[in-house]
C-alpha cells in the first residue's frame, strides 16, 4: 500500500485532504524478556513494520479517528474535552490516553485532528502495535501542535499511558526500543538508569526472522500484571535480607547467596528468570560486540528456556516454533520475543537456509497447531519520524 493510497483513502474518509503524513515502527526483542520492569537490562530494535497515519488539522475541539485496520467501524469521535478512558472505545484509548495525559500536564489544545491509521504490524502479535500508536500519536501531537517535548519524555509518555491510562503494568522497553530506534541497530538499554547504547546489527550470512503463532495476545486479559506482582512480591523477601532496589541489582552469584529468603517454589522461579535473563543480555550484547554469533544463538536459546520453565509465559503454539526452530539446519538460535502468552518469536537463520526453514517449521506449526504460522525477516528500522510523501509503505 503506497502512501499515496493511503492519503486517497483519508479524502474520502474524511473529504479533505491530508497535511502531513507520520510513520512509527514497531519493535523485535533480541533478548532480555520481562527485565525491564525488574530493573534489567533489554536488547530491542524498531522493525521497518509499524503504524502509518495521514493527518488533518480540524476547526473544532474533536478528534475524528479512523483505522484502515478496522474498515467495519466508523469515524470515531473524541471530544478534546472529554478524554476519560472507555472500553468500549478500544484502540482509540492508546490515542486517547496520548491527549488525556498530555492535557493533565498542563497543555492545551486549541483544534482538533482528523487522523487516519494504517498498520502493518500484526494485531497482538507482540511486535509493540499499541505502542506503536502511542509514540505515533506523541510525534503527531508534538509536531502538529509545536509542543517541543523531548523524545525521552514521549518515551515515557507513552508508558504512563499503558500504566496510568490503559491498566498495564509494562515497563518501558517497548516505547524506548520504538523511540530511539535507528535502522540496522539495537539498543542496549539499562532500564534501570535508561543509560543506553548502540550496537550494530553485523549479520552478514544471517537473518532475523520473526515467527507469528497467530494466536492474539492481550496484554491487559493476560497473566502479564500477575508476573510483575510475583516479582515485586519475590523482590519484598530479598530486600529483607540484602540491600538491593531492583532484581536487576543481583547477578547471578549473589542471587544463588540470598535467594534463601524466598520461600514460595513460584516466586522463586519468576525471581531466577529475572535475575539470569538480565545477565544473559549482557552476556548477548558483548556477543554480538564480539561478532561470536554462536554464543548469541545459545543464549537465545537459553533465554526460551527459562521464558518456558521458570516464568512460564510460552505456551504450545510459541514453543512448537521454537522447539522445531532449533533443529532446523542454518539456526544459530530461537526464542520467543515479546510478552508471550502467544505473539511472535524470532530465529537467528542463515541466509540461504531462510525458504527451507519457513517452509520446515510452517509444516510442523500448521500440523500441531491447527492453522498457520506467519513469517517475515526483520529489517530494522528508524524510529518515529514524519515522512516525505514519496515514501512507500512497505507491506
Amino acid at each position: 500500500m503506497k502512501l499515496s493510497e493511503i492519503n486517497q483513502d483519508f479524502t474520502r474518509v474524511f473529504s479533505t485532504e491530508a497535511a502531513a503524513n507520520y510513520f512509527a515502527p514497531g519493535r523485535i526483542n533480541l533478548i532480555g524478556e520481562h527485565t525491564d520492569y525488574n530493573g534489567g537490562h533489554v536488547f530491542p530494535a524498531a522493525i521497518s513494520l509499524g503504524t502509518y497515519a495521514a493527518v488533518a488539522p480540524r476547526t473544532d475541539r474533536t478528534l475524528h479517528l479512523y483505522s484502515a485496520n478496522f474498515k467495519q467501524e466508523a469515524v470515531r469521535v473524541i471530544d478534546l474535552g472529554n478524554l476519560a478512558f472507555a472500553k468500549a472505545d478500544g484502540w482509540t484509548n492508546f490515542v486517547k490516553g496520548e491527549f488525556a495525559l498530555l492535557t493533565q500536564a498542563g497543555h492545551t489544545f486549541a483544534h482538533g485532528l482528523d487522523i487516519y491509521f494504517y498498520g502493518n504490524l500484526p494485531a497482538a502479535s507482540g511486535l509493540s502495535s499499541s505502542s506503536s500508536i502511542e509514540l505515533l500519536t506523541g510525534a503527531i501531537i508534538n509536531d502538529v501542535y509545536q509542543l517541543g517535548i523531548s523524545q525521552l519524555d514521549l518515551i515515557k509518555l507513552g508508558q504512563q499511558v499503558e500504566n496510568q491510562y490503559i491498566g498495564v503494568n509494562s515497563g518501558i522497553m517497548d516505547q524506548f526500543a520504538i523511540g530511539m530506534g535507528r535502522k540496522d541497530q539495537a539498543i542496549f538499554l539499562d532500564t534501570n538508569s535508561l543509560a543506553y547504547d548502540y550496537y550494530p546489527l553485523d549479520l552478514p550470512e544471517q537473518r532475523i526472522v520473526i515467527m507469528n503463532t497467530n494466536k492474539p495476545r492481550t496484554l491487559s486479559d493476560s497473566k502479564y500484571n500477575q508476573r510483575r506482582a510475583e516479582c515485586e512480591a519475590a523482590l519484598a523477601q530479598l530486600q529483607q535480607v540484602v540491600a538491593i532496589d531492583s532484581l536487576g541489582d543481583l547477578d547471578t552469584a549473589k542471587f544463588d547467596e540470598y535467594c534463601y529468603a524466598i520461600d514460595d517454589e513460584v516466586l522463586l522461579k519468576r525471581a531466577r528468570h529475572a535475575v539470569w535473563e538480565n545477565q544473559r543480555t549482557v552476556r548477548a550484547a558483548q556477543a554480538l560486540s564480539h561478532h561470536d554469533l554462536a554464543e548469541f544463538g545459545r543464549l537465545l536459546n537459553a533465554s526460551h528456556v527459562s521464558l518456558e520453565y521458570d516464568y512460564e509465559v510460552t505456551g504450545t503454539e510459541l514453543d512448537t516454533l521454537v522447539h522445531t526452530a532449533w533443529q532446523q539446519p542454518g539456526v544459530l538460535g530461537a526464542r520467543m520475543t515479546g510478552a508471550g502468552f502467544g505473539g511472535c518469536a524470532i530465529a537467528l537463520v542463515q541466509r540461504d537456509q531462510i525458504p527451507a526453514f519457513i517452509e520446515k517449521v510452517g509444516a510442523v506449526y500448521a500440523e500441531t497447531i491447527g492453522y498457520a504460522a506467519s513469517f517475515y525477516v526483520a529489517q530494522i528500522a528508524d524510529g518515529p519520524h514524519k515522512i516525505a510523501q514519496a515514501e512507500l509503505v512497505i507491506e
